[in-house]
């Protein structure tokens, strides 16, 4: 039995976007711009855990005529809870980037099953969250 395509709406896509697991930052949404992001390396898990900072990544993901476009960027998740756009070493970058593809893997897959839309790689998101 072949399963019907469903219009991305936005209350599908939330319900969707959940579904691929902790990396969707809901109440950071604006206008139409879907955030996510992967804490994907600590970088001292001797501190006490609200003393960690971490290595990974985040994406805005706009939506237009079913066509998502995500922007991706790298960096350090601060004290703050904020986003810094710097670049780990070698070794750290190498797991970022594979949690990162298994994540866009994971959202292009659901999304062309779901919603039959595609997703298409952007400039980098350089703005930090």
């Amino acid at each position: 039995m072949s399963q019907l395509v469903k219009e991305p709406t936005h209350h599908r896509l939330n319900i969707a976007f959940k579904s691929l697991g902790p990396y969707l930052r809901e109440e950071k949404y604006n206008d139409g711009v879907y955030l996510f992001d992967c804490l994907a390396v600590c970088i001292d898990d001797k501190q006490s855990p609200e003393q960690r900072e971490f290595w990974g990544w985040w994406m805005a993901l706009k939506f237009d005529n079913n066509l998502f476009e995500a922007s991706y960027a790298t960096g350090r998740f601060d004290l703050e809870g904020k986003w810094v756009d710097e670049t780990p070493e070698e070794v750290v970058m190498e797991e970022v980037i594979r949690t990162r593809e298994v994540f866009h893997e994971k959202l292009v897959k659901m999304l062309r099953d779901k919603f039959s839309c595609d997703v298409k790689i952007v400039e980098p998101l350089v703005e930090t969250k």
